[in-house]
C-alpha cells in the first residue's frame, strides 16, 4: 500500500517496499524557547535555516508546526507554509491541533500534503476528516482516543482499525490514512517499546497501512538519545514502521534508516547506501 504525498514539482511514496521515509521534525516550536519567541516577534529566519540543514541531512519531508501561545496560528502557519515552499520542494506535513490552522495550511499549500493529526475521538474525527478530504491530503492517525493511550497493542490497533474505516466513510482511501503506533518513552515504562513494536506487527498484518510516528519520544529523559533513536528506528523498521517524524540532524538516526533500507531489502544492491558514502568523501 503507498501513501504518495507531492510538492508542486516533487513527489514521494511511502509503502513497506520503498525507503523509509524521514520527515524532518525541527521546523516546530515545542522545547525551543528561541525559535518562539522569534515566531512570535515576526521573524522566520530560523524557519529559513532549519529546512536548509534538514534538505542537506537528507530528509523527505518535513514537518510544519506553529504552535506557539499569543499568535494566531492558522496564519503563522499558513505564512511559514508559503516560505518553506519558497526554499525547498520537499512535501510538507501539516502540524497542528488547531482546526482552523490545519484548514488555512492546506489553503496555503500546493499539492497533497500529510496532516498531522487526527485521534479516534469522535468529534476529532468529525473536525479533520472533512477538512483532510476537501483538500485531497492524507492524514495521520494516533491510535488513541477519549480514553487515552491504551495500554494494549490490541486496543490501539481497535481504535487504528475505527480511524481507517471512518475516514473511508470521508472518502479519504486506505491508503492515505498513515496510523502512528504511539511511541512513548522507556524511561517511564520499560515495555513501552514492546508494546509500541506489537502495535506494528499487528496493523501491519491486519490493516496493512503505512506507519508513523515520533522517533525520538522513546528516548525522552534518557541520555545519549540519538543512538537509542537510531536503535529504535532500525528495529521498527523491521516490524513495519514506513515514515517518521524524527530529527533529521542526528546522524545516528538517518544512517540507521538507511542501513534498514538495505538491510531489509528495499536498497537493492545497496545503491543508495554506496551513493551516500561516495558522496561523503572528500574531494581528492
Amino acid at each position: 500500500m503507498h501513501t504518495v504525498l507531492r510538492s508542486s514539482t516533487r513527489e514521494v511514496t511511502i509503502g513497506h517496499d520503498q525507503p523509509f521515509c524521514i520527515i524532518g521534525e525541527r521546523i516546530n516550536p515545542t522545547g525551543r524557547k528561541a525559535f518562539a519567541a522569534q515566531l512570535r516577534e515576526g521573524d522566520l529566519s530560523q524557519v529559513v535555516a532549519d529546512v536548509e540543514a534538514q534538505v542537506a541531512a537528507g530528509a523527505h519531508m518535513l514537518d510544519v508546526n506553529a504552535g506557539i501561545p499569543l499568535v494566531d496560528e492558522a496564519e503563522l502557519l499558513a505564512q511559514m507554509i508559503r516560505l518553506v515552499q519558497e526554499h525547498t520542494d520537499l512535501p510538507i506535513c501539516i502540524d497542528s491541533s488547531v482546526v482552523e490552522a490545519l484548514d488555512a495550511g492546506l489553503s496555503a499549500y500546493e499539492g497533497k500534503a500529510l496532516v498531522n493529526s487526527v485521534t479516534g475521538e469522535d468529534d476529532r474525527l468529525a473536525e479533520i476528516l472533512p477538512i483532510v478530504a476537501r483538500h485531497g491530503a492524507a492524514v495521520i492517525g494516533l491510535a488513541n482516543d477519549e480514553t487515552g493511550i491504551p495500554e494494549t497493542a490490541e486496543e490501539r490497533l481497535a481504535i487504528a482499525r475505527k480511524i481507517v474505516r471512518v475516514a473511508g466513510e470521508h472518502g479519504i482511501p486506505p491508503e492515505d490514512v498513515v496510523i502512528d503506533p504511539l511511541a512513548m518513552t522507556v524511561g517511564a515504562d520499560p515495555e513501552a517499546v514492546n508494546t509500541t513494536l506489537r502495535t506494528m506487527l499487528l496493523i501491519r498484518d491486519e490493516l496493512g497501512v503505512n506507519m508513523s510516528l515520533g522517533g525520538s519520544n522513546i528516548s525522552f529523559g534518557l541520555p545519549h538519545r540519538a543512538a537509542l533513536n537510531a536503535a529504535f528506528i532500525a528495529i521498527a523498521s523491521a516490524h513495519g514502521l514506513t515514515s517518521a517524524i524524527m530529527n533529521a540532524l542526528a546522524p545516528e538516526c538517518v544512517t540507521a534508516a538507511r542501513a534498514s533500507d538495505l538491510l531489509l531489502g528495499r536498497d537493492v544492491w545497496g545503491a543508495s547506501w554506496i551513493a551516500t558514502f561516495r558522496a561523503a568523501q572528500p574531494v581528492a
